[in-house]
């Protein structure tokens, strides 16, 4: 027999460095997980990826058990880290705080395409395009 599905969580924890403490264990303490069990498991499967942002869609059954999907980095997270920015343009588009390069926005587009709702790269590279233009970022 199937497991059931109880419930299904988001979240966005830094690669390598999921602990018990909030946001994790607010979050999954009332689902009835073992924390510490999801905690090395979370930051052995991202130990590669550190310092990254690396979001997790965690699937929780019945029985208590559950399994997780790693995602990709967020494309804003991305390019403030290519730009080298902390964050975006507080007004948008009308205040340009960085600038990124074509091959830079490929390969963003490249990484992000399996989680875009995109058919194909350039489709991905405009999505790109769109988001770091309404961060304040310029395309070179």
């Amino acid at each position: 027999m199937a497991k059931e599905i109880v419930k299904k969580v988001k979240l966005e924890i830094e690669a390598g460095k999921a602990n018990p403490a909030p946001p994790v264990g607010t979050v999954l303490g009332p689902a009835g997980i073992n924390l510490q069990e999801f905690c090395t498991k979370y930051n052995d499967a991202t130990r590669d990826k550190m310092g990254d942002i690396a979001p997790v869609e965690i699937t929780i059954y019945d029985d208590r058990s559950f399994d997780f999907v790693i995602k990709t980095p967020p494309t804003a997270y991305l390019i403030k880290k290519y730009a080298k920015v902390q964050k975006g343009s507080v007004k948008g588009r009308n205040e340009i705080v960085g600038s990124l390069t074509e091959d830079q926005v490929k390969e963003i587009a490249t990484i992000k395409l399996p989680d875009l709702n995109a058919n194909d790269l350039e489709a991905a590279i405009k999505t790109v395009k769109g988001t770091a233009l309404n961060m304040g970022i310029e395309i070179k």
